[in-house]
């Protein structure tokens, strides 16, 4: 009995996705818990597995739909229903049901010759059998990738196997497939030597040129132009995931809709850099994961945020929203692009808790297994561009939000301490606010308040 294969609820406040990429093609025998499909919503990525085994029997909306909740996305049929058309129809055109054919005329005293089952028939199931062997064997021996590698890969018919991964878990990137597909064109593309337009036969020294010859000469001299064809390879059209459509959108969105505005400073970390070298071992030892600058600056904007509420707060309409609770969301960089999973009640958690869900969430981003209530609801946002090597930028508000922190590289560079020129690890750091909500005096004194507590990690303590 065929079965409709349709749209899963998305999540909260999400009533739409985009078809990414479908695994099976119709036609394909499928196991029940097969991925048939890769949804693309705004945040996550939702896979679409077959509720019962049979044959995927047709793909009713293609790779780049728009879909809604509820919406059919294919039929899948057992392969009984399958293979029942190709039995009834044969070669040669219609044929009526068996009811209403006329009997053959068989001459008396004589048995009719029983007919022998066609081979078709015979091993049409061992050959199935054997096909779906195949595809198990191959999709085991597939290494780990993400969606938008295999997508890629799957587009110029790449070997996952033969590509070589640069991540320290041997997953498979989009970089690393690009990075394989430019090599292998590099190989294969010989050396051409450079053509040259044919040249106009000399003319003799001291002739004067030809009225014809002058006038084409004049003619290529006044004629525009023309750009000349991009060579094959040199360009390539992928389609955006639906997260980078919808980080795109909101990005413009922020700038579009707030009064955004950035202020900078910068923070002498040395306090922090040798409580961590003294305390690593042992943090680590007991608390199983590393210290890292983002605890402290999580707390330290918590404690800002208690003193400034208006960068704790959105507009709803005509109204300010002060927040009394701190979500933090912390940003996180993937294959697919920019997420930003919530921490939860950040101001009731120590430096180890805090540590320990920020390292589980962005391992989890970078695997696509964030669920949607993990990304929504944030009351600030911090970003640590220094991890990539950035030494300042101004980030973007993650709207409705008031705030963003923005976190950079620590760069040894001369300061002046007590009269004194002296070398301190520095770090420059940017609040982006929604001027709409706070003015320059509280964000300028927001992140005062974050730079005194780094720089004296004891009253960070006593503020927590």
């Amino acid at each position: 009995m065929a079965s409709e294969i349709r749209v899963p609820p998305l999540g909260e406040s999400v009533v739409e996705a985009t078809v990414g990429k479908w695994l099976k093609h119709e036609g394909d025998a499928v196991e029940a818990g097969d991925v048939l499909v890769e949804l693309e919503t705004d945040k996550v990525n939702i896979e679409v597995s077959a509720q019962q085994s049979g044959v995927l029997q047709r793909i009713a909306r293609k790779e780049g739909d728009v879909v809604a909740i509820g919406e059919v996305l294919g039929t899948i049929g057992d392969e009984a229903s399958a293979q029942a058309p190709a039995r009834q129809q044969p070669a040669g055109g219609v044929r009526a049901p068996a009811e209403q054919q006329p009997a053959a005329q068989v001459p008396a005293g004589r048995q009719p010759t029983p007919v022998a089952p066609a081979p078709a028939e015979q091993f049409a199931q061992p050959a199935k059998a054997v096909e779906k062997r195949s595809r198990e064997t191959e999709r085991e021996e597939q290494p780990a990738a993400s969606p938008l590698a295999r997508r890629i890969a799957a587009e110029h018919n790449v070997d996952l196997a033969q590509v070589q991964a640069s991540t320290p878990h041997g997953r498979v990137t989009k970089e690393d497939v690009l990075s394989y597909l430019e090599q292998k064109a590099a190989v294969q593309q010989p050396l051409q030597p450079p053509t040259e337009p044919p040249s106009a036969p000399p003319q003799p020294v001291g002739t004067p040129p030809s009225p014809q010859a002058e006038a084409e000469r004049l003619e290529r001299a006044l004629s525009p132009v023309m750009p000349e064809a991009v060579p094959a390879g040199r360009e390539e059209r992928i389609r955006l995931s639906r997260r980078r459509q919808t980080i795109a959108q909101r990005l413009v969105e922020a700038q579009h809709t707030a009064a955004m505005l950035t202020t900078f400073n910068e923070i002498d970390m040395s306090a922090v850099m040798e409580i961590r070298s003294r305390y690593k071992e042992m943090f680590k030892e007991r608390y199983d994961v590393s210290l890292g600058f983002m605890s402290f600056f999580t707390k330290a904007a918590v404690s800002a945020l208690k003193a400034f509420p208006q960068l704790n707060a959105e507009i709803q309409g005509n109204e300010l929203v002060l927040k009394y609770h701190y979500d933090i969301g912390i940003a996180v960089s993937t294959d697919e692009g920019l997420v930003v999973p919530v921490l939860r009640d950040a101001d009731h958690k120590s430096f180890a808790e805090i540590e320990r869900e920020i390292a589980d969430m962005a391992r989890r981003a970078r695997e696509g297994k964030l669920t949607l209530a993990e990304l929504q609801g944030g009351t600030f946002t911090i970003t640590n561009g220094g991890v990539f090597g950035s030494l300042l930028s101004t980030p973007i508000l993650n709207g409705p939000q008031a705030g963003i922190l923005g976190m950079h590289k620590v760069e040894q560079r001369p300061v002046v301490v007590n009269n004194e020129i002296v070398i301190r690890p520095m770090m420059y750091v940017a609040l982006s606010y929604d001027h709409r909500i706070a003015d320059g005096r509280e964000a300028v004194q927001f992140l005062v308040k974050v730079k005194e507590l780094v720089e004296d990690p004891v009253a960070l303590l006593l503020e927590g």
